[in-house]
């Protein structure tokens, strides 16, 4: 039985957890604010027309809003097709990656031989290597392939660079799931690669969601190779395509459109954390409670 207050002390317990309470909301809700307060001051460096950007004492809410800064975004550059390169770089590498990884985690997982914790340990060497390392090389490489200014000469590096991670985490959540479930889905006759793909990546599913979103975010935002790999405006990725924003003036940077670029590449990302955070925080989640 839980203990018991009354008069003076029970009213003094109440008066402290409240106040304890409140503390712990109150420290939630500044870190929160704290989180957000560089992506709110984009949103309002967005709105704002270029004689409002350098006003003292600064600005925080301009009225009304400058919504040109969004349309002069898209306005005589190739801004949207800079995106829809980015969705497909970042899309045919997470989803290689999973296809690869998950295949090459599963094998791990459940294969017993000699060297399987050397190959892991190689595995997580490669995404040790620095991505400035391996660029000069890889272009020699891709120019006589002729792979430059093509998708594919991101796709390649990015699949590369997201394998461990995926490898790594959905060998975690393999080993988790008992070898009963194969067993039973064999009996009830499928095949092996069925029971794989009926059985036990529907019960990974949140590790291959939050493997799927880091690879995404991680291809989403690179600059390195994408700057490197690519030479002309349309094959840019948008990190690229923002870092080359021009201004009218000979020593002017538009920051206002910079801004209102980063929220529109930003919210996809927002929008698909939000849609899938129960997946996430199950797949980040998964294994730390064990009983």
């Amino acid at each position: 039985m839980g203990t018991t207050y009354s008069g003076r002390d029970g009213s003094r317990h109440i008066r402290k957890e409240g106040i304890t309470g409140f503390l712990i909301y109150l420290g939630v809700g500044l870190f929160v604010i704290f989180c957000l307060a560089p992506f709110l001051w984009i949103v309002s460096t967005s709105l704002k027309a270029p004689g409002q950007l350098h006003t003292k004492p600064p600005q925080i809410i301009s009225w009304p809003p400058f919504w040109r800064n969004y349309v002069d975004v898209f306005r005589g550059r190739p801004f949207a097709q800079n995106i829809w390169n980015s969705v497909v770089v970042a899309g045919w590498a997470t989803f290689l990656s999973l296809v690869v990884g998950s295949f090459a985690a599963y094998a791990l997982a459940r294969l017993k031989f000699k060297g399987r914790d050397l190959i892991l340990s190689m595995v997580l060497a490669v995404s040790m290597f620095p991505g400035i390392a391996i660029v000069s090389p890889l272009y020699l490489s891709f120019s006589r392939l002729g792979l430059v200014n093509t998708k594919l000469a991101l796709i390649f590096p990015y699949i590369t660079f997201s394998m461990p991670l995926t490898i790594w985490t959905l060998t975690a959540f393999f080993r988790e799931l008992p070898m009963e479930l194969e067993e039973a889905a064999k009996v009830d006759g499928c095949t092996p690669v069925q029971a794989f793909t009926k059985v036990i990546i529907p019960l990974t599913a949140p590790g291959v969601f939050t493997c799927a979103i880091l690879v995404f975010i991680f291809a989403w935002n690179e600059f390195l190779f994408a700057r490197t790999f690519m030479n002309n405006a349309s094959s840019y990725t948008v990190p690229v395509a923002m870092q080359l924003f021009e201004g009218v003036g000979d020593y002017t940077i538009p920051w206002g459109q910079i801004a209102a670029a980063s929220v529109v590449v930003t919210l996809p990302l927002i929008i698909l954390v939000l849609a899938f955070q129960k997946r996430i925080v199950a797949g980040l989640t998964a294994g730390a409670v064990k009983g």
